[in-house]
């Protein structure tokens, strides 16, 4: 069992930046690489940027290569979302996830195949 909790949304104007934190626990987190997702009012969920177990290997959707950034300290059991020139349509509310490691490759964007999800936190960007 994995639980995740997310932390560090909030209100931002546009071109400002925002850190996101999901604090991991349960003795399996190891196994589990991690991903960030979100969901604006009215869309699907969306891949956002995901991690390997190691954190040496990175893939970010196409809509924010170049301004977010995604972290992990094992020590910690953290993940992090760096977002730097925030837009008005990266207004949603942010998931991390966790998928076995065994899954992550070639699939990191599948939000089907993530196991455990955290509750969520708001992000929006005023224009």
């Amino acid at each position: 069992q994995v639980q995740l909790v997310e932390s560090g949304g909030g209100l931002v104007q546009a071109g400002g930046s925002l850190k996101l934190s999901c604090a991991a626990s349960g003795r399996t987190f190891g196994r589990y690489a991690m991903g960030w997702f979100r969901q604006a009012p009215g869309k699907e969920r969306e891949f956002v940027a995901a991690i390997n177990l190691g954190g040496a290997t990175t893939y970010s959707a196409d809509s924010v290569k170049g301004r977010f950034t995604i972290s992990r300290d094992i020590a910690k059991n953290t993940v992090s979302l760096q977002m730097n020139s925030l837009k008005p349509e990266d207004t949603a509310v942010y998931y991390c996830a966790a998928i076995p490691g065994a899954y992550y490759s070639g699939n990191y964007y599948r939000k089907e195949l993530y196991d455990y999800w955290g509750q969520g936190t708001q992000v929006t960007v005023s224009s």
